[in-house]
Formats: C-alpha cells, structure tokens, sequence
C-alpha cells in the first residue's frame, strides 16, 4: 500500500487507477502540491472534502430537535437530524430530507448557520453545512438510522456524538434577532 501523498489523517488506501480511463495512476507535484495523476488523461485526480449537512430544528417553545443515532459511529448517542449529501442534491434540498428521514418532519430553510471542516477518520475531511429549519409539518418519529426522537432545552441537552453539531448549537443559541428565540411556524 502506498502513501497518500497530500497527507493521509485516515491511514485508507491510495486510489491506484483513474477513475475515468482505468489506468495506473502516478504521483506528480500539481498546482503546489504532490497529487495523484492520470498520465494517459492528463489529469489530476483531486481529493475533495465529503459535503454533509445538519439541521437545528426549534419549535415555538425554544426546544432543539435531536435524534438518537442507530448507527455507528457514537451508536446510542444525541445529534442533530443530518448527513451525507447526495449526488444531484443542493445542501438544503439534503437537510430537509435528513429531516424528513430521521425525524418524520416537513420543514423550511430559514438560514445557513454555517459551514465547519471537520477531520475524519473514514472520509479524512468532511464539509459539515448547518441549518436553521422551521418545522412545519409532521409529528416526530424516529426514523432511517434513528432510535428516538426528542426536543430539548437547550440548556438541558444530552451530550452531544458531533463536537461541530454542538458548534451549529451553539451558534443558534448566540444569535441575534427574531429566529433567534423560539420562533413561531
């Protein structure tokens, strides 16, 4: 197994073959950095950070949505409803339905809390996108990869799986202006 060459967090293997032609791949110094690189398309093949999302969802008292994960990692422990984004969807088409997936409710875009890049040991870098989302119809039910559903205080939550969930928590709660507090449907 060779070395990833633009420096590897995860330990995964190196692509060896190019994804568009089939053929070996070399390693070649492009654009300031050594890459992996297709000879015979004469391309480099970059290696991009994995797009996900999550959405903080309060309801009219001020409560913040969570979902007990079914899967690993953190199996058995809180997050905010989220996650991988799929191919031909916006970020907040893919929040919505993570939202719809895992906790059986319709909602709306309110804002972008924000964006954090967070290291992982499986997809070495994650692109983490948080939104604010109004529900707006639905009864919560765990579902997809949930165990539970709940709302919470938020200054009573559980502990958190994702140290960036928490982040995008925090940001809500550090809000200024209406959506900031708890925000009518």
């Amino acid at each position: 197994m060779t070395t990833e060459p633009s420096g590897n967090l995860t330990g995964r293997p190196v692509k060896r073959h190019c994804p568009f032609c089939g053929r070996r791949l070399s390693n070649r110094f492009w654009e300031g950095a050594l890459r992996r690189f297709c000879r015979h398309c004469n391309l480099p093949i970059y290696e991009n950070p994995i797009p996900a999302v999550c959405a903080v969802v309060p309801d009219d008292r001020g409560r913040l949505l969570l979902v007990r994960r079914g899967v690993e990692p953190k199996i058995g422990a809180w997050c905010l409803p989220g996650g991988f984004m799929e191919l031909g969807e916006t970020p907040e088409t893919a929040a919505l339905r993570e939202l719809r997936e895992e906790a059986g409710l319709n909602g709306r875009i309110a804002s972008l809390l924000g964006l954090y890049a967070t290291p992982s040991r499986l997809y070495h870098t994650i692109l983490l996108a948080g939104y604010l989302v109004m529900p707006e119809d639905g009864r919560p039910r765990p579902g997809d990869d949930a165990t539970a559903v709940g709302w919470f205080d938020g200054d009573d939550l559980p502990t958190i799986a994702f140290d960036r969930h928490l982040a995008f928590i925090r940001d809500f709660q550090n809000r200024k202006g209406p959506e900031a507090q708890a925000p009518g449907r």
